[in-house]
């Protein structure tokens, strides 16, 4: 048995059954709410491993849903992935600009969502290093207790990031290439649409400063840390 806490939040009572029997026949634990509000009120009572939220519904849509999750402190690990009858690219960088750890089109198979989900709850993070605590300048970036500070300041990054930034951390004479960074930070059986690394680095940028992470392009990317 998994025992791993999933909540599903959709307005929809056909997708929320069909998503909860397929995924307690995975032996995970299923919780389920019908709009943002309610959601985020069950998020706090049973802090999940991973949500599943849905982008249009009422009250609150799941972009404003996830914003608020991202404030919650005891969610900060918590994976949080749209399922959403949206495909549009728009939609896509909004939900992960929101703090999403991914983007899954609703018409996706069932075996194949079971498969990505498996993949995302594996290992709270993929990137292989024995230390715990990395210090770059004024980077710190410690892997036990979640926390990144720079020059003194204190960033709770949801989870993918994170494991990105400690990737690039873990090496600062490297250069990351794109298909290195998707498989340890995402997975070999996690699909992922091209944008995602460009959004999560960006959004690195956004919080850690500009020139933290530098382009090369064709190649990949790499840490730069003064301080």
């Amino acid at each position: 048995m998994n025992s791993k806490k999933i909540l599903l939040i959709d307005d929809e009572m056909d997708i929320l059954e069909i998503l909860s029997y397929n995924l307690e026949k995975e032996g995970y634990d299923i919780y389920t709410a019908t709009n943002g509000n309610e959601g985020i009120d069950k998020a706090k009572e049973i802090v999940p491993d991973l949500i599943l939220l849905d982008v249009m519904m009422p009250e609150k849509d799941g972009i404003e849903t996830c914003q608020e999750l991202r404030k919650i402190k005891e969610l900060q690990k918590t994976l949080i992935v749209f399922l959403s009858a949206r495909s549009e690219e728009f939609s896509q960088l909004a939900g992960f600009q929101a703090g999403a750890n991914d983007y899954i089109v609703k018409l996706i198979k069932p075996k194949i969502l079971i498969s990505k989900v498996n993949a995302l709850l594996q290992l709270t993070s993929q990137v292989s290093d024995t230390s715990k605590q990395i210090e770059i300048g004024d980077l710190i970036i410690d892997k036990d207790n979640f926390r990144v500070s720079k020059g003194g300041q204190q960033f709770l990054l949801p989870k993918k990031e994170f494991d990105l930034l400690y990737l690039l951390a873990s090496n600062t004479e490297k250069v990351f290439k794109r298909e290195e960074i998707l498989e340890k930070v995402w997975g070999n059986d996690v699909i992922v649409g091209e944008r995602t690394i460009d959004v999560h680095i960006r959004r690195l940028r956004e919080k850690l400063g500009i020139n933290t992470i530098q382009t090369l392009k064709g190649i990949g990317y790499k840490l730069i840390v003064q301080g």
